[in-house]
């Protein structure tokens, strides 16, 4: 029989000098944290809600609401280049000396740079995309340019576009799914992180990034992750394609690669009982 979790019953908040965190705590065992990616309407419930009753049996889960994001107080700066200390934050304020993460696009890069540069901290890792770079294709991707026209003129037709770009399966775009995320995007809170990374001047920024001077030497970090990884992508992902995964592929000493047909970027979603079941089957290797 599969639990159900509320969000209200799971709900809470800890308290930092740097802001307030949100975060969801649920099940009992090792420690899973998971990390939600950078969309519209974004928080830790939205993107891992749906996989709780899997994960629970084994871990007790910390969904997490990075800085500028869900319930989470904004803080000055970038919210990508903020969010690694965040974490780190977060797990002393909840008593967490060691954690298997799991991160979602955003988070995915987040969990990356947090495994980088405190090994001692982590356990296992896994990523949904997020982490890497396009070898083959353009930067940025199609699913981030739809992104940064919905950042620039809210509107619901705007949201749907990009919502449709992240998925293989259009009838999981639902109205209520639509409407869900929408109600969510438009609120005030929260929209100070999504313009700092995606207005029309930070995606083209992030083209640079990506594909300009120096953009090898930004992937030099993840040769420091010493935990086991896995590395999650969609075959038919838009957002972040495939290629992006062929330099963690390499440069992560411990790193295996998966792949999922027919899915798009929200594999956790899309390809709901393979993911759980990579997933499970790789932390659960202790």
């Amino acid at each position: 029989m599969t639990t159900t979790y509320t969000f209200e019953e799971t709900s809470k908040t800890l308290e930092t000098p740097e802001g307030n965190l949100h975060y969801h705590d649920v099940g009992e065992g090792p420690v899973l944290l998971c990390l939600h990616g950078s969309g519209p309407g974004v928080s830790g419930w939205a993107n891992f809600r749906e996989n709780l009753g899997a994960f629970t049996k084994q871990f007790r889960c910390l969904l997490l609401d990075m800085p500028g994001f869900g319930g989470s107080d904004d803080v000055k700066g970038h919210p990508i280049v903020n969010a690694p200390g965040a974490v780190i934050r977060f797990l002393d304020g909840v008593g967490v000396d060691k954690a298997n993460i799991l991160g979602n696009s955003m988070g995915g890069g987040v969990a990356a740079k947090v495994a980088s540069s405190h090994p001692e901290r982590v356990n296992r890792l896994a990523c949904i995309g997020g982490v890497g770079m396009p070898v083959f294709n353009p930067a940025p991707a199609e699913g981030i340019k739809l992104l940064g026209q919905f950042v620039a003129d809210p509107t619901r037709e705007n949201i749907i576009t990009w919502m449709r770009s992240m998925v293989h399966d259009q009838s999981l775009i639902t109205d209520e799914f639509i409407d869900e995320r929408y109600a969510q995007a438009i609120k005030k809170e929260g929209n100070e992180a999504i313009q700092k990374m995606y207005s029309p001047k930070a995606v083209a920024m992030m083209g640079k990034v990506l594909s300009g001077p120096g953009a090898i030497s930004r992937m030099e970090f993840l040769s420091k992750i010493e935990a086991p990884t896995l590395i999650l992508w969609g075959r038919d992902d838009r957002v972040t394609p495939l290629d992006n995964a062929l330099l963690p592929m390499r440069l992560i000493p411990k790193a295996e690669l998966h792949t999922f047909f027919d899915s798009g970027h929200w594999s956790m979603i899309e390809r709901k009982d393979e993911f759980e079941s990579t997933v499970m089957g790789f932390f659960g290797r202790d």
